[in-house]
């Protein structure tokens, strides 16, 4: 089968060049907020992501309360979503960058309490180290923030043995109303 190569084109309606990659991939986000109304504020990230260019909502967890892992502050509101995307890997990490940075995101110091943050989880099957980038996420499998609502939607992707290894980290299920 002959795969078709990424193409640049230039949209006059936004003003902008859209990028068409070879094929869909599916893109797992994590996201993550313990600042302000941390629930309204994930909430809001997974309409907006829902709504990228190229992108169509495939699935989303329930959302998780968990302890700040490596950090302090209150609790975090969490949730994994899947995506449907032709948008490239980098140009995803920039959509993600700006939702956050919509939502008064701050990076004072490493593992700081955020309004908002977003990980690109894993993109297709790709392997990306990039200076930017790297995927799949280096830490998504010590993080049961993480695991516990990508098992949710993607039981296939997280083995027993990998949920097993997370059980001393704090998350409960936030009830859905």
């Amino acid at each position: 089968m002959r795969r078709r190569l990424a193409t640049r084109r230039f949209d006059p309606l936004t003003d902008q060049v859209n990028l068409h990659p070879r094929d869909p991939v599916r893109a797992y986000i994590g996201l993550g907020a313990n600042l302000g109304d941390a629930r309204r504020t994930v909430l809001a990230a997974i309409d907006s992501l829902a709504g990228l260019p190229g992108s169509r909502l495939v699935a989303r967890s329930g959302l998780y309360w968990s302890a700040p892992l490596e950090a302090t502050g209150p609790d975090f509101v969490n949730a994994v979503i899947a995506l449907q995307t032709s948008l490239e890997a980098h140009e995803m990490l920039l959509q993600l960058q700006q939702i956050e940075t919509a939502a008064g995101r701050l990076r004072p110091y490493r593992n700081a309490p955020r309004t908002l943050d977003l990980d690109l989880l894993l993109y297709g099957t790709a392997c990306i180290n990039s200076p930017h980038l790297q995927v799949p996420h280096p830490r998504m499998f010590e993080r049961a923030f993480v695991l516990l609502p990508l098992a949710e939607i993607a039981p296939e992707l997280v083995s027993s043995g990998q949920l097993a290894a997370l059980e001393g980290q704090r998350i409960k299920p936030m009830v859905r109303s």
